[in-house]
């Protein structure tokens, strides 16, 4: 499997290297909430990390899913949900292969794309929309880091991966996706670049 291994993300949780990790959820998730613009209903959250999203969404009274394949996410997700008196499923699964045992009416993506080498991305797109309902929603965050190496001698370097707006569309195209119309929100990052966030919406028939 090209690009990080489970031992890689292991490892950067017990080594505590985790510089993406806010220690709280993410300010675009919370400005979708208190807005209304998402509200309440059966979502996932891929590559749940420390689960602060996870835990503020079921806060909230969302059914939510967590998944991840390294073992200290999902430990970690669940302790916090635990101290938090929050229920919600936390799944250890390789998103390229998770099957839910019912749709999704929402799909968060923040740090599972950007995490994931760039050969798996068609995969990993076709998985998302195969778990939601028609008309259900990506709330996506599309990491921009650009390297000089990337645009000078187009090497792929990451995780982070730079999602390019344009290969997102490419990924995400037209004909299956709602698109809104740019510019969207500028969210900074504690990894230094920063991320894209807009709302995908799978249209009828797919």
């Amino acid at each position: 499997m090209a690009g990080p291994t489970t031992d890689f993300w292991q490892a950067r949780f017990d080594n505590k290297e985790t510089g993406w990790d806010r220690g709280a959820p993410g300010p675009q998730l919370l400005a979708w909430l208190e807005s209304g613009a998402l509200q309440p209903c059966r979502i996932a959250v891929p590559g749940c990390g420390s689960g602060w999203e996870v835990a503020e969404l079921a806060r909230r009274g969302f059914e939510v899913v967590g998944i991840d394949y390294t073992p200290a996410a999902v430990e970690r997700t669940r302790a916090l949900l635990a101290a938090q008196g929050l229920a919600a499923e936390v799944v250890q699964a390789d998103v390229l292969a998770y099957q839910p045992h019912k749709p999704f009416e929402a799909i968060y993506e923040q740090t599972c794309l950007c995490a994931l080498h760039p050969d798996h991305w068609v995969a990993y797109a076709r998985q998302l929309q195969q778990w939601l309902k028609p008309q259900g929603s990506i709330w996506a965050l599309f990491m921009q880091m650009v390297r000089p190496e990337a645009t000078d001698e187009g090497l792929i370097q990451g995780p982070p991966y730079h999602c390019d707006i344009n290969a997102m569309r490419a990924l995400f195209p037209a004909q299956h996706w709602a698109w809104p119309r740019p510019p969207y929100a500028k969210v900074p990052h504690p990894n230094v670049g920063h991320e894209l966030g807009l709302r995908l919406m799978l249209r009828q028939g797919r």
